[in-house]
């Protein structure tokens, strides 16, 4: 094979390793599917080989093409650049893994005040107008459970969120303040 079909090769290995494991990372944050963490470990698994071979195939070749020896080095350094892509990824979703990323709404006709998220590392939302929406990122410290007390027209009103997440169990979910709420797990 030519040098110019090994660079290329190289190049175009790298990118769509890089663009397919930044669009199935984008779409695991979005969804927060588990099925979605399967696909990861297989894609992991399918591009650390094929970048693997690719990546011998231009060691080999630069070790016999003196005269292109520099530019398969640059090209190699190139593909090296998805490791630490990697690493961010699995460490970001190793952080999505152990938050709970829970929209509130007010579906009330009156301003909910002082909404306190009681459990595992809490938050606090000043106020929710009617009809309004606000995402919170809640950190899963170990086993807990997610309660919420707010006021409502001056009076204090309590209820469950979630009533079971641990680590590695988080993910994006809806609740509607005062209204019928079904868990997602």
């Amino acid at each position: 094979m030519k040098t110019e079909r090994h660079l290329k090769l190289a190049r175009q290995t790298a990118l769509l390793s890089f663009l397919l494991g930044t669009a199935i990372f984008g779409f695991y944050f979005f969804t927060s599917s588990f099925e979605v963490l399967s696909i990861v470990y297989g894609f992991i698994t399918l591009a650390a080989l094929i970048n693997s071979v690719v990546l011998i195939s231009i060691l080999v070749k630069a070790k016999r093409d003196k005269e292109n020896r520099t530019t398969l080095f640059r090209t190699c350094a190139l593909m090296l650049l998805n490791i630490p892509v990697l690493f961010f990824y699995c460490w970001a979703a190793i952080i999505l893994l152990d938050t709970m990323r829970i929209t509130f709404t007010n579906p009330t006709q009156t301003t909910l005040t002082n909404i306190n998220i009681v459990g595992c590392g809490g938050a606090y939302i000043d106020q929710l107008e009617s009809g309004e929406s606000e995402t919170v990122w809640v950190a899963i410290t170990g086993d807990c459970s997610i309660s919420i007390d707010y006021l409502s027209g001056g009076q204090k009103k309590e209820e469950n969120v979630v009533s079971y997440v641990t680590t590695t169990m988080g993910q994006k979910m809806k609740h509607t303040i005062g209204g019928r709420n079904e868990q997602q797990f």
